[in-house]
């Protein structure tokens, strides 16, 4: 038995800043107040120092002590102390050696510095976060994504394997996976999902999906999974709030296994008999989110020995300038080289064979019966 995931690749979660922010970047009206009083400090010393030994003490020494007060003050507080900065730098002008042309173009570029500061924190104050706090955030949440896509363990004699990449490497996908045991540990169900957008467009809206199925897997009979998801998605009232699914139950002692589509590319089987992938085009049903009240019937089926079912998003066959019948063929004929190689990763040949490369998100779950 092997499981391998592999999502958004391309970031490591433990980054520098989510290691150093609780540490430099805690929260508190108290830490707020006593940071801003140490930096006006500092400011006035900074200014003091400059006059003093303009020659040992530029006036662009003040550029690091502006940058790190940026991320650290909120935004009320940055604005007087970079009010305090200026009326300081209007006092100390007239005082330098300095030739005006060069203490004129000195002073505007630290405004200039200042005034790029201020937009930052502007942006922080919609999230209500200081610091690092904002990228922490969405940093934890990328990575709740990973966890629900990571496959659980099998019994013996099934493997599993899935890949989710994001359109241009970005850390968020419009792609996303949950998967879980269910019905005492006897089923797999998984439900692979590509919401409207793409990276960072989709991001937002994956998080909240993301939780929002990985709830509903083992909560409800298969055949109301998707039922259930489109009433979610349909109540939340997201202008471009739409998204297809595939959902997938098998069962793990009989092989028999059942598939729901909402708009998604379909599952395709794969018989060891024939040596030959087949695309199962029944059980589709409507995007998820537009209308209400809408019923989703499914595919059923049974993997033998030597069987597996794959399922991918629309980012795997779908490329400008060719059709779908190419794309899936395309993805079939590298699943087929992959299986007949019986080393490597299927799934990870699938994603590499899509011709959409990084335009798009990609992703593809593929479970085997030995």
């Amino acid at each position: 038995m092997a499981t391998d995931l592999s999502v958004l690749s391309r970031r490591d979660p433990t980054t520098l800043t989510r290691r150093l922010g609780p540490v430099v970047a805690s929260a508190g009206p108290r830490r707020d107040r006593l940071v801003f009083s140490l930096l006006v400090l500092l400011a006035f010393v900074f200014v003091l120092a400059v006059v003093a030994w303009p020659t040992r003490v530029p006036l662009v020494a003040l550029a690091p002590f502006i940058l790190l007060s940026g991320l650290y003050l909120p935004h009320r507080h940055l604005v007087a102390l970079y009010i305090i900065i200026v009326v300081g730098l209007c006092t100390a002008a007239p005082r330098l050696p300095m030739g005006v042309t060069a203490v004129t173009l000195t002073a505007a570029s630290l405004c200039a510095l200042m005034v790029m500061m201020v937009i930052v924190a502007s942006s922080r104050v919609r999230v209500g976060s200081t610091g690092f706090h904002g990228e922490n955030l969405f940093v934890d949440l990328r990575d709740r994504i990973a966890r629900a896509a990571t496959l659980p363990g099998l019994p013996s004699g099934w493997t599993a394997e899935s890949e989710v990449h994001s359109a241009y490497g970005e850390g968020f996908s419009g792609d996303f996976m949950v998967a879980d045991r269910t019905h005492d540990g006897r089923h797999l169900e998984v439900a692979l999902v590509d919401v409207s957008g793409k990276g960072r467009e989709a991001g937002t809206r994956s998080m909240l999906l993301c939780g929002a199925l990985g709830a509903l897997l083992g909560s409800l009979p298969p055949r109301e999974f998707l039922d259930a998801a489109n009433t979610y998605l349909v109540r939340q009232g997201w202008e471009e709030g739409f998204a297809t699914a595939v959902h997938v139950d098998i069962n793990l002692d009989t092989g028999e296994f059942s598939v729901g589509n909402a708009g998604h590319p379909s599952a395709a089987h794969y018989d060891v008999g024939s040596g030959t992938w087949e695309v199962l085009e029944g059980g589709r049903g409507p995007v998820l989110g537009i209308m209400h009240g809408v019923s989703f019937t499914r595919t059923h089926g049974t993997l033998d020995m030597g069987d597996a079912l794959m399922i991918y998003s629309d980012g795997i066959i779908e490329s400008r300038g060719h059709d779908l019948t190419e794309g899936t063929d395309r993805m079939l004929g590298a699943a087929s080289d992959a299986i007949v190689r019986a080393s490597g990763s299927v799934a990870e040949a699938v994603v590499s064979s899509a011709r959409s490369g990084e335009d798009d998100d990609r992703a593809v779950f593929v479970i085997t019966r030995r």
